[in-house]
């Protein structure tokens, strides 16, 4: 599928976040050409009444504006220089970033102010900034997650159409951390029945840690309204044995029960911990300490 791409300023840069454990997101883009069958953002789409079926990702919101209006926002004396997180509802490295280089020019304006960031991706094109990223890490310091489900080839095309090979994610994941970037694995999301496994599970850490992850986190597929129905037309079409098992795992709930996730959880710490994932980056970039406040005898 061939996206559409619009081009829209924004008014806001920066969104405010609950239940995460980041306070702050930044997205370039509205909508995503990676397509992923389990993308969450599909049910964002369909609460605002855009397409959440095989239409979404045809059409993708650029706006051409955002590094403008964050560069203004982070200038605010209300700024106090918290984690903001950039590909929270979009991947911030999909294709049209090529042309357009709105992460890159927000990656320069969040290490201008000294903010924290942190980047999610599925994206190969984050090695491209390198540099920036390099300089962004001993400004306010850098976190780059790159997305790695499964190494399975027939889950990775079914569920992921638009997005690079596993192998050439963890070949940039290398290269990040060579730079001296701090940069992980999150195995999300996690498949019922199709890439949780034991042996695909450990296929991926091994990987990661090959590839210098310092970090592995995961998290098992979420199905609100809008993902759920797509996701299912997907099973129906490709893994239709697993259709049942699915309607009942996630019967009235978008959320698993803890009892049918705790083993996934469980085995990823595990292995993570048998095979080593650490950071182990020679050079580790990041900014240099506050200096610190002496009190005055008075």
């Amino acid at each position: 599928m061939r996206a559409d791409y619009r081009e829209e300023p924004c008014r806001t840069a920066l969104n405010p976040v609950r239940g995460m454990d980041f306070n702050w997101s930044l997205n370039p883009y509205t909508g995503c050409a990676h397509r992923c069958a389990f993308c969450y953002v599909r049910g964002f789409e369909r609460r605002a009444d855009r397409p959440s079926d095989d239409r979404y990702g045809a059409s993708v919101r650029v706006k051409v504006n955002v590094a403008d209006v964050l560069r203004t926002e982070l200038a605010s004396r209300s700024w106090k220089r918290e984690t903001v997180v950039i590909g929270a509802a979009t991947d911030p490295y999909q294709p049209v970033e090529g042309r357009y280089r709105l992460t890159r020019q927000c990656i320069v304006e969040l290490a201008r102010a000294r903010t924290p960031l942190g980047i999610i991706t599925r994206g190969p094109l984050v090695v491209r900034d390198i540099d920036v990223l390099k300089h962004a890490a001993t400004r306010g310091g850098v976190k780059v997650h790159v997305s790695v489900p499964t190494l399975d080839e027939r889950v990775w095309r079914l569920t992921e159409p638009g997005t690079a090979p596993p192998l050439a994610r963890l070949h940039a994941l290398r290269r990040l951390v060579d730079a001296g970037i701090d940069a992980g694995v999150g195995m999300a999301p996690v498949l019922p029945g199709l890439s949780d496994r034991p042996d695909q599970l450990e296929a991926v850490i091994r990987a990661a840690r090959d590839a210098g992850a310092t970090r592995i986190w995961t998290s098992v597929l979420y199905l609100p309204p809008g993902v759920r129905e797509h996701f299912m037309s997907v099973l129906q079409q490709h893994w239709p044995e697993e259709r049942e098992r699915y309607e009942k795992l996630y019967a009235a709930r978008a959320h698993l029960r803890r009892r049918d996730t705790e083993y996934v959880i469980a085995e990823v710490a595990r292995l993570r911990s048998d095979i080593g994932v650490r950071d182990r980056r020679p050079v580790r970039l990041k900014p240099p300490p506050e200096p610190e406040q002496l009190d005055l005898a008075i």
